[in-house]
């Protein structure tokens, strides 16, 4: 979750629903009946989270990239890496919104292809050729950048 708001809200949900559902809960083993139950109070509150995801995809900001990631500190003694760096970050602000927003959740946040897939409500496949043509553009954009430059140059 992003915000303490949002874990709060998904929090609520998925109590109501073990609340509202608690009378389909069956004991079968009163041995293991703790352990039974906080699996099905895990799930509950999983499947919470990810409907959370889903009702909100459509307000996820697809050109949100942190300002933390464009103020990176860079350790390096070259002063033209850190320009990149803010340049690539810009670049990646002009994808188109599909490919920027997996470019953002597989690359920058490091979620997999399955877990994008499920807070999208695409297909893994899908996710997998939105990042292919996210990097496509990226490096069609680099090329046109670096021939302009040396075009400056001459």
């Amino acid at each position: 979750m992003d915000t303490y708001e949002q874990a709060v809200e998904v929090t609520n949900d998925a109590f109501i629903k073990m609340f509202r559902n608690f009378n389909r809960f069956e004991i079968r083993d009163r041995e293991r009946i703790e352990i039974v139950l906080m699996g099905w109070m895990r799930r509950i509150v999983i499947n919470s989270a990810i409907d959370y995801r889903r009702r909100e995809k459509h307000h996820i900001e697809a050109s949100s990239i942190d300002n933390h990631y464009i103020e990176h500190s860079d350790h390096s003694r070259a002063s033209d890496t850190s320009l990149m760096y803010k340049e690539l970050i810009e670049l990646v602000r002009q994808l188109p919104p599909a490919y920027k927003l997996v470019f953002n959740l597989h690359v920058i946040e490091g979620y997999s292809h399955q877990e994008i897939a499920k807070m999208t409500g695409i297909s893994v496949g899908t996710s997998k050729s939105n990042l292919f043509k996210a990097k496509a553009q990226l490096q069609k954009k680099i090329k046109v950048q670096d021939s302009e430059f040396v075009l400056c140059l001459t």
